[in-house]
C-alpha cells in the first residue's frame, strides 16, 4: 500500500451533520427526527481508495449525496483541495462536479434506455462543452475500449447489454470527464459474484492508469477488502471505527464491526463480542 501524507488530501468532510424529518401515522401524524449524519469527518487522499461500510440506513448514501452537494448539510463543511464547496459560485461548483463523479449502484436505472451508448458516454462532455465534435468522438472511442467493450458497441442501446456490461458503460461515462475523485455507491452489489470480481479488477486498473481517488461505499466487507486501502465503518449516522484494511479486519475494536466481519460468508472471521 502507498504511504499518504496529510497534504495529499483531495476531499475532506469536516463534522458533517444531516437530519431528516420522518412522518408516520394516518389520522394522527407523528414526526420523528432522523440523524442521518452525526458529526462525520473523513479524508480522501490522492490515489487512495477509502471504503465506507455499514448496513442499510447507516448514512452511507446520504454521505455520498452531501459530498457531491446533491443534498444540503445542516452543519459542517466539505472541502475539495482545500476549497469549501459551500462558498463556491454556481460556475465554480459546476467545474468541481466534473472533478467529482459518481458510479451508481444500479446499472439498469442509471443509464437512459433511449440513448445509444455513444450518446451516454459523450453526454458529460456535451454538458460541460468540452472539446470539438471530432475530439469528443476520439475520446469516446478510446474510453469504450478501456472499459473492455468495443467501438461496435457504441451504436447499440442499453437493453442489448448485461448488467456487468452496463456498469462498464457507466464507468466509461464517468471517466471520460477525467475526474480526480470517483464516488462508487455500491457499484457491484447488483451483479453476480463472478462479475463483481471483474468490475473490481477493472476499477483498480483504471485507478492506477488515471491516478484516481475512490470513495467506495458498500455494505459488503468481503468486497471492500479487495479494493480499499482504508475503511470507515458507519452505524446510525456515526463513524464508529476507521483505519487501514489490515487493522480493522484483524483487530476490530467495536462490536458492530465484529458483527459485520463475522457475517462474511465462509466463516473466516469469528470475533467474540464484548
Amino acid at each position: 500500500m502507498a504511504t499518504f501524507r496529510k497534504s495529499d488530501a483531495v476531499l475532506e468532510a469536516r463534522n458533517l451533520n444531516k437530519t431528516y424529518m420522518q412522518s408516520s401515522g394516518f389520522f394522527v401524524k407523528k414526526h420523528k427526527t432522523i440523524q442521518a449524519l452525526n458529526n462525520v469527518s473523513l479524508t480522501i487522499k490522492k490515489g487512495q481508495t477509502l471504503a465506507v461500510v455499514g448496513e442499510s440506513g447507516s448514512g452511507k448514501s446520504t454521505l455520498a449525496r452531501c459530498l457531491l452537494q446533491l443534498q444540503p448539510i445542516d452543519s459542517g463543511s466539505v472541502l475539495f483541495k482545500g476549497k469549501n464547496l459551500a462558498t463556491l459560485s454556481a460556475k465554480e461548483l459546476k467545474s468541481v462536479r466534473r472533478d467529482i463523479q459518481m458510479v451508481f449502484q444500479d446499472p439498469y436505472a442509471s443509464i437512459n434506455p433511449r440513448m445509444r451508448i455513444k450518446e451516454i458516454i459523450e453526454e458529460g462532455l456535451m454538458i460541460h462543452e468540452l472539446g470539438t465534435t471530432s475530439e469528443r468522438d476520439k475520446k469516446v472511442r478510446s474510453m469504450i475500449k478501456k472499459v473492455g467493450l468495443s467501438e461496435a458497441d457504441l451504436v447499440k442501446y442499453p437493453h442489448q447489454f448485461s448488467g456487468g456490461q452496463r456498469q462498464r458503460i457507466g464507468i466509461a461515462r464517468v471517466l471520460i470527464m477525467e475526474p480526480q475523485i470517483v464516488i462508487c455507491d455500491e457499484p457491484v452489489s447488483a451483479l453476480d459474484v463472478s462479475i463483481q470480481a471483474q468490475i473490481l479488477l477493472l476499477l483498480k486498473e483504471l485507478q492506477k492508469e488515471f491516478h484516481l481517488s475512490y470513495l467506495f461505499i458498500s455494505h459488503d466487507l468481503r468486497v471492500v477488502r479487495h479494493i480499499a486501502d482504508e475503511v470507515v465503518v458507519m452505524h446510525q449516522g456515526k463513524i464508529v471505527e476507521q483505519g487501514t484494511i489490515k487493522k480493522v479486519y484483524e483487530k476490530p475494536k467495536e462490536n458492530y464491526t465484529k458483527e459485520l466481519l463475522n457475517a462474511i460468508p465462509g466463516g473466516r472471521f469469528k470475533f467474540k463480542l464484548n
